[in-house]
């Protein structure tokens, strides 16, 4: 029996190098995780570079290489995708922007780049939305909080460009910068930074004497009275995933730019949060199975292990998961791929050009003999070194649903 959906899970992070706390081996190496484990046994495996070998892979272009949209082609910035995963409805030619909200001291330096990590920004980002005004310019905006100190910014108009400076400052003790012209000095590019500007002194004016805040420096905690905006880009225009690949799609992800990244392709967005538990999240997969033929499943927290350099933490999480993958495994008629997005190393806490391990597991494939899933077992699996872009195709091809080239 040929396999029909496809369940594409992303361990966002998930390879390594040997990290000496684990007595040389890699988090993947040292866990024990059975499932996985018995995935790579009955599938075929290797390792993949998300966009090419080399390349230290950010997030944002290694899933569009890997639901095949070349990012060479379709990537734009991270900023719009980033606004679509907060909610906002991305345009083609609307300019995001990645945001967070920030603590100026009455100096007006930056003291907190994180507002002392504030757990909600709703009220506060509906008072930015609804309070600055653009009209002067032409311009309307769209401003949306993401998770904790997150937010997303765009910006609608005629005239916009996405070759903006940012105003974060990237560390404390010194004010937010002033936004300039980047890259091509143009009169959009002009435009824009005066916007943007306005934008910021708009929102400082507007949070400084909010309730939340005023709250806030009562209690003792850093106030979330200024917006720092990075990352611009247009959005693109995007082929629908279901005319592409003929499938229709689901994403499931906690992070706001993976959700954006989905939805930017036509995948239908279900919401879910960090603090969702890793069963309830397997649940929502498994009801987008009863509609849908494919589902992007992104779990973040093994990336985040990877960037604070905690191995054992990195490691101990890989085992939690894979106590939650059992559901998958005895679904009939699933095709199962399991990577990573690119490698996230506790020795450097950055991403790596490191290839990251691959199983596809299913009907139809040709099962070799790798027994584990790490880094090192499945560089010897029969699937060999792919890129990213190479991905889709695989499947498609597994589940019969490609033509054949030629005659």
């Amino acid at each position: 029996m040929t396999a029909s959906k496809i369940l594409l899970l992303i361990i966002d992070g998930v390879g390594d190098r040997p990290c000496e706390c684990l007595g040389g081996k890699t988090p993947l190496e040292a866990a024990k995780i059975p499932n996985l484990d018995e995935l790579a046994a009955t599938g075929i495996c290797g390792i993949m570079d998300p966009v090419a070998p080399g390349i230290r892979a950010g997030s944002d272009t290694s899933h569009l290489s890997i639901l095949g949209y070349p990012p060479q082609q379709y990537y734009t910035g991270r900023g719009p995708l980033e606004a679509a995963g907060c909610g906002i409805k991305m345009e083609p030619g609307m300019v995001g922007f990645r945001a967070n909200y920030a603590t100026l001291d009455d100096a007006g330096n930056v003291i907190d780049r994180r507002a002392g990590r504030i757990a909600d920004t709703t009220e506060i980002s509906a008072a930015v939305r609804d309070g600055v005004d653009l009209s002067k310019y032409g311009v309307t905006i769209e401003f949306e909080p993401g998770t904790g100190h997150r937010a997303a910014l765009a910006l609608r108009g005629k005239g916009l460009s996405a070759d903006v400076s940012s105003n974060d400052p990237k560390t404390t003790g010194i004010p937010p910068k002033t936004i300039h012209p980047e890259g091509a000095d143009t009169d959009s590019a002009r435009f824009t930074a005066e916007v943007c500007n306005e934008f910021c002194r708009q929102a400082e004016n507007i949070l400084k004497n909010h309730p939340v805040n005023l709250a806030r420096k009562a209690a003792g905690e850093n106030p979330a009275n200024t917006v720092l905006i990075r990352g611009s880009g247009v959005m693109g225009a995007y082929e629908p995933f279901e005319e592409r690949h003929g499938l229709s799609g689901s994403v499931i992800a906690a992070a706001a730019l993976i959700a954006g990244i989905g939805s930017s392709v036509g995948l239908k967005r279900v919401p879910v949060d960090p603090d969702t538990p890793l069963n309830d999240q397997v649940d929502l997969v498994l009801d987008e199975f009863k509609t849908q033929d494919f589902v992007l499943f992104n779990i973040k927290n093994a990336d985040e292990y990877g960037h604070d350099g905690k191995a054992a933490e990195k490691k101990d999480f890989l085992e939690k998961l894979d106590k939650e993958l059992r559901p998958f495994m005895e679904m009939p008629s699933l095709m199962i791929a399991v990577c990573g997005d690119h490698s996230t190393p506790c020795s450097i806490k950055e991403h790596s050009a490191d290839p990251v391990p691959l199983i596809i597991r299913g009907d139809g494939t040709r099962v070799d003999r790798v027994t584990a899933y790490d880094e090192i077992s499945c560089a010897a699996g029969a699937l060999c070194r792919i890129s990213g872009g190479d991905l889709m195709p695989i499947l498609l091809d597994l589940i019969d649903k490609t033509h054949k080239y030629g005659a």
